[in-house]
């Protein structure tokens, strides 16, 4: 029997359970959940393994795959807030260069909401072009849309981040992790990163990939039948937005073990802890900190796409670089107010502001090629509403 470890009030109890029953079935490796409410910390528990020989503990930390991305509409947001940027200013006005290829139009908030088209890199991008970062900005200043802007949309599975990473640089002087780091993680105390810093590798959490019995369950869903066949084939924009856009092995995820690399969409790490308490203080304040005005939180959370997915194939929903309940991506039923990002790894975190809510699950345990849906975190978040709303 594996033992949880934390604190959990009595309102949550169901959390716990469910927690618990993950475990129980055999579903888990290792994870973490956390609730925040009104600004407090009403679930924080965690249980099972890390590594073969390594309990995972409060402060173990996993990679968050593209639950990255929350992290960094997280802080687009707070700029905007702060009247640094505007969600309707064309990029090339901040960055003149990605006017090219008939992107001169192209308001931040498209590609915020996966509309802007640039969801490929070609050619694909080394680690070394990563590590430099020149070589992908003049790579994404030269990309060519893959559907007129702003007609539809599509996952920008890897470049949303470094697209409105560059934003940030060239507004701020600092790059995305720099001022993540500097203006949400600092204040609120968050054991959360977008990168891997070196002195903290030693607390990353082995990544467990899925078994081919757990990919065949995850294509009896008929919204989600395709996509892992789809990842693998060359000729998909699927494919060609995430192992056709980097040289890495064949793996995007590879570079979020090189602490230098930053890939901003996916190459975040931390727990559920910092996570939770993130999401709650963009609805709500956590020690004296409020991340976001109410009306700007609004606009994080207000529909910029909703439907079929070019790239993923299946439907999706999107504010301001969070994703929003509706479709097979988004787990469990919770408030319609909510937004948040889940993660490849299975990583989930959203907040729901009408009821105060910051919520996170963080394992190391990988069930899909594909983000969200998993009945471990859906099962989680369905607990957490319920006992939200008792």
């Amino acid at each position: 029997m594996i033992e949880i470890h934390g604190v959990c009030e009595p309102k949550f109890d169901a959390v716990r359970e469910a927690f618990a029953r993950n475990f129980h079935e055999g579903r888990e490796q290792g994870a973490s959940v956390t609730v925040y409410q009104r600004g407090r910390a009403v679930v924080d528990l965690w249980g099972g393994q890390a590594g073969q020989d390594t309990a995972w503990r409060q402060d173990t930390i996993t990679l968050l795959a593209s639950a990255t991305k929350g992290l960094v509409a997280a802080a687009t947001m707070l700029l905007v807030d702060r009247g640094q940027l505007d969600l309707d200013t064309p990029i090339a006005e901040y960055w003149p260069e990605f006017a090219a290829g008939g992107k001169a139009d192209i308001p931040l908030r498209w590609v915020l909401g996966h509309r802007s088209g640039v969801v490929t890199v070609d050619p694909p991008l080394t680690l070394l072009d990563i590590e430099g970062g020149t070589a992908v900005s003049d790579a994404l200043a030269a990309a060519v849309p893959a559907w007129e802007p702003g007609r539809a949309h599509g996952y920008h599975c890897l470049t949303m981040g470094w697209l409105v990473g560059e934003v940030i640089k060239r507004v701020t002087g600092m790059s995305v992790q720099r001022y993540f780091a500097a203006e949400i993680a600092g204040p609120l105390g968050l054991d959360l990163h977008i990168g891997l810093p070196d002195a903290r590798e030693r607390q990353l959490a082995d990544l467990v990939p899925p078994t081919a019995e757990q990919l065949l369950q995850g294509r009896a869903n008929p919204e989600l039948a395709g996509l892992n066949r789809a990842i693998c084939d060359p000729a998909s924009l699927f494919h060609r937005s995430t192992f056709g856009s980097v040289a890495l092995a064949g793996n995007p995820l590879a570079a979020a073990s090189v602490p230098q690399a930053e890939i901003p969409s996916c190459c975040g790490a931390g727990n559920a802890s910092g996570l939770a308490r993130m999401y709650a203080a963009l609805v709500g304040e956590v020690d004296g900190i409020r991340l976001l005005r109410p009306e700007t939180a609004d606009r994080a959370r207000t529909v910029e796409a909703s439907g079929m997915d070019l790239v993923l194939r299946c439907r999706t929903a999107y504010g301001r670089g969070f994703m929003l309940p509706g479709g097979p991506m988004w787990p469990g039923d919770c408030s319609p107010t909510a937004f948040g990002h889940p993660g490849v790894t299975g990583v989930f975190a959203y907040a729901d502001p009408d009821h105060e809510l910051g919520f996170a699950y963080v394992p190391n345990r990988m069930t899909e090629l594909i983000e969200g849906g998993d009945d471990r975190v859906r099962h989680l978040v369905e607990a957490t509403h319920r006992s939200a709303c008792t």
